[in-house]
């Protein structure tokens, strides 16, 4: 009996200690990651100029989806961490948002890259639609066609009869929510459908792009920089289109390595949720030129105004 209590405590305390690390590890990167988002959308608040580039406004709309996905799944996850229950009712909503920003998120990237596909290609018989002016007619068709699967997902979900959707407390997962294999397998075919489709988007879109770059014989290290670019991107995109397939990440992990699932997930998590949108703000906006610029006179203009003490 007491080595069965010292085995209960000795796992309690592990389970304990393995908390405290991964909430330890999101929350001082998601901490950072929004103060990048608040300095880069003072930014576009306060630069017209940027207000009226198709360019920058999808960028801003990337740094706002992604703020609103990072809040609501960092709160997901300090709730599943502290074991912290709640009804439905509450729950539904934020695993709504969160689901909806998260296919928001490489549908945005795809868009990004038509954009600037269309600006090098056609940069003088650029369609109505792209122009900045016009760009929120896109950005609504991306937020309907991210919004499609996950309403019809949490619509026909049959959750556990003995749970009340006003009254019941639980742990707010998608596994709780909509618990059948058939709505798993389903939610895979849909991720797996957007992990194509985005995929030759981005690949067409990139290779047309550095071919029309070679093409028009720029110096060697403009041709770098932009090759470099378009490596920071892929990277980013895999990371994002990887988050996809986690429910395949996570059976081969579990069947090859001696891993704890909730380790697993919280791999796939940080990795393929969290890696990718903290590289947005870097990929996209401090290798900006103007942005940068931007940046750097925000942190001076704030360094002069504070005063050193008398």
């Amino acid at each position: 009996m007491q080595n069965l209590t010292e085995l209960q405590t000795n796992g309690t305390s592990h389970r304990s200690l393995s908390v405290i690390i991964k909430v330890c590890v999101v929350i001082p990167f998601f901490c950072i990651f929004l103060c990048c988002i608040a300095v880069m959308l003072h930014i576009f608040a306060s630069q017209r100029q940027f207000l009226d580039t198709s360019r920058y406004i999808l960028f801003a709309y990337m740094l706002v989806n992604d703020t609103l996905q990072l809040m609501t799944s960092v709160l997901l996850f300090l709730f599943v961490m502290g074991r912290v229950k709640f009804s439905l009712v509450y729950c539904v909503p934020l695993l709504l948002i969160s689901k909806v920003t998260f296919q928001n998120t490489p549908l945005i990237l795809a868009t990004m890259s038509l954009e600037r596909y269309i600006a090098i290609i056609y940069p003088l018989r650029r369609p109505a639609s792209w122009r900045s002016d016009r760009i929120w007619i896109i950005i609504l068709s991306l937020w309907f066609i991210s919004c499609i699967f996950p309403v019809i997902d949490f619509s026909i979900g049959k959750h556990d009869p003995a749970v009340d959707v006003l009254s019941t407390p639980v742990l707010c997962k998608t596994a709780v929510v909509n618990p059948s294999p058939i709505q798993t397998l389903i939610r895979a075919a849909v991720n797996v459908l957007f992990f194509a489709v985005v995929a030759v988007i981005i690949l067409f879109t990139y290779v047309t792009i550095l071919l029309e770059t070679r093409k028009l014989r720029q110096d060697k290290v403009s041709l770098s920089k932009a090759m470099h670019t378009v490596l920071l991107h892929g990277f980013q995109l895999l990371l994002c289109v990887l988050a996809f397939t986690h429910p395949i990440t996570e059976s081969l992990i579990v069947l090859h390595a001696n891993w704890q699932p909730e380790d697993v997930a919280f791999f796939n998590y940080f990795c393929f949720i969290l890696i990718p949108r903290f590289l947005s703000p870097l990929i996209y906006g401090f290798r900006d030129q103007s942005i940068r610029g931007c940046i750097r006179k925000t942190f001076f203009s704030c360094s002069k105004k504070v005063k050193p003490w008398s």
